[in-house]
């Protein structure tokens, strides 16, 4: 009934999306230490504020609930329908070839942290709601566009906002893929550690250290080694690259050795598209002849459990899969190593089927033997029927505007809906699309952003009115 109307609304709105897109990424916010007012720190606090100044330009009625998230309200109707974004983003990383929060055009391409994930979604929602205000089209009930700042460290702002009002009948969040993601893994994102005396025997590991964010596959990792030569260290490691994939470079500083690897960043959901680069490095100290110490017993041992390019937890002894949710993914994201001892903390993703007993037990019991010991627990996953009434509508919003067969499917990723009942991640990227999501060069198509704003638009009609 709407679909022209709608198709008529949003043709030439690419400056419009591109202007508000623009105005949200060119904050750079990332979660930062909490300040007075502002839990999550300034970045992601500005950030908010922005995007509730987009909303009330547009006339929406707008509440930032204590700079966790904003709400934005469509009409004074009760909600029955939920829309998640988040503002907040991961760091930037190196390796772009356009400044991270200067986002840049480059002909139907947006690049910038944060325009697919998940600002570029957050715009397209906005533009939805606005969408159906200037269609005159007559609602019964309200749909509320929620804007989080803290889902990429754990959605503590979601769970403040939910544990003071109550979710919404439907609820889904555009911070994936399109058509419908229905089920997300679980999670199990254990700290592993071990300590020791300072031994003088060398060749020795000084320091070795790599990662910046759990979530993120580590794009660069470095270490430095005393009591050896360049040369030999360099041999070593052009004999490791070709097993790897990852660039080596080694230099001299302070009379010590310094290996500095190169990898590639990527969300750590989907490990298999990046190049890690701790495992990288770790297989490099791995063959270097170093002197008997308890330091080279963790590095050998860590080498051993958690291999380079093993992404499914082979060697630690749990991979596993099942048909609704696939396989369980690891990536090893943050490790440091001192001459007293190392931590370090790997992201595992953990299909439906996994239990405590079959996971972080037997993680916990192939540490053991080095001495190593493992800290966390597991997160269930979260699964949402295909067929119901909800993921139905969803599904045929998107066949009509995007012209291609709906279906379930589900992410090794999790969303704000994880634990909200009949909850979905709904959009805003096409199949098909690469964004670099979490990596460097982060991109959105603008074409397929307004596609997904018309998308929404039929789903607020279809829902609400």
């Amino acid at each position: 009934m709407y679909r022209e109307k709608i198709e008529a609304y949003f043709a030439g709105r690419e400056d419009e999306l591109i202007q508000m897109l623009t105005r949200l990424a060119s904050v750079k916010s990332v979660r930062e230490e909490a300040q007075e007012g502002m839990p999550f720190g300034k970045g992601p606090a500005d950030a908010l504020a922005v995007g509730l100044e987009l909303a009330g330009e547009m006339g929406f009625t707008t509440r930032n609930v204590d700079n966790y998230v904003g709400v934005v309200d469509l009409n004074e109707h009760k909600t029955i329908l939920g829309i998640l974004c988040h503002l907040d983003v991961v760091g930037e990383g190196t390796g772009w070839n356009t400044p991270p929060y200067t986002p840049t055009v480059i002909g139907d391409e947006i690049f910038g942290r944060g325009v697919s994930d998940n600002k570029g979604p957050a715009v397209a929602a906005l533009l939805a709601l606005k969408a159906v205000k200037e269609l005159g089209v007559p609602l019964k009930h309200n749909v509320r566009m929620i804007m989080g700042t803290d889902e990429e460290s754990g959605s503590g702002d979601i769970a403040y906002y939910f544990a003071r009002e109550a979710a919404p009948k439907y609820t889904f969040s555009p911070d994936g893929t399109f058509p419908v993601v229905n089920t997300e893994k679980g999670g199990l994102k254990p700290t592993f550690s071990r300590s020791w005396p300072v031994s003088e025997a060398k060749p020795r590991v000084v320091y070795a250290k790599g990662g910046y964010r759990l979530n993120v596959v580590p794009p660069e990792a470095e270490a430095l080694v005393e009591g050896m030569g360049q040369a030999h260290v360099e041999k070593v490691c052009e004999t490791v690259a070709q097993k790897t994939g990852a660039t080596y470079e080694v230099s001299m500083e302070d009379g010590k050795v310094k290996i500095f690897v190169k990898g590639k960043g990527e969300h750590a959901s989907t490990p298999h598209k990046g190049l890690n680069a701790i495992t990288a490095l770790i297989a490099a100290l791995a063959e270097l002849p170093l002197a008997e110490s308890e330091s080279k017993k963790a590095i050998h041992a860590l080498n051993t459990l958690i291999p380079h390019g093993d992404f499914s937890g082979t060697a630690l002894g749990i991979a596993q899969s099942d048909a609704i949710s696939g396989s369980l993914t690891v990536a090893f994201t943050l490790f440091e190593l001192s001459q007293t001892g190392f931590t370090g903390r790997f992201d595992g993703r953990t299909p439906v089927c996994t239990t405590e007993e079959n996971s972080l037990d037997v993680v916990v019991k192939a540490f053991a033997p080095y001495g190593i010991t493992v800290e966390g627990k597991l997160t269930p996953s979260h699964h949402t029927p295909g067929d119901s009434p909800f993921v139905k509508t969803l599904l045929k919003a998107y066949e009509t505007y995007s012209g291609n067969k709906g279906f379930c499917e589900y992410t090794g990723g999790g969303t704000y809906v994880h634990n909200i009942e009949g909850g979905v991640c709904f959009g805003a990227t096409m199949p098909g699309f690469e964004t670099n999501m979490h990596g460097a060069n982060e991109k959105a198509s603008i074409k397929d952003l307004i596609t997904a704003a018309k998308i929404f638009t039929q789903v607020i009609i279809d829902l609400c009115s």
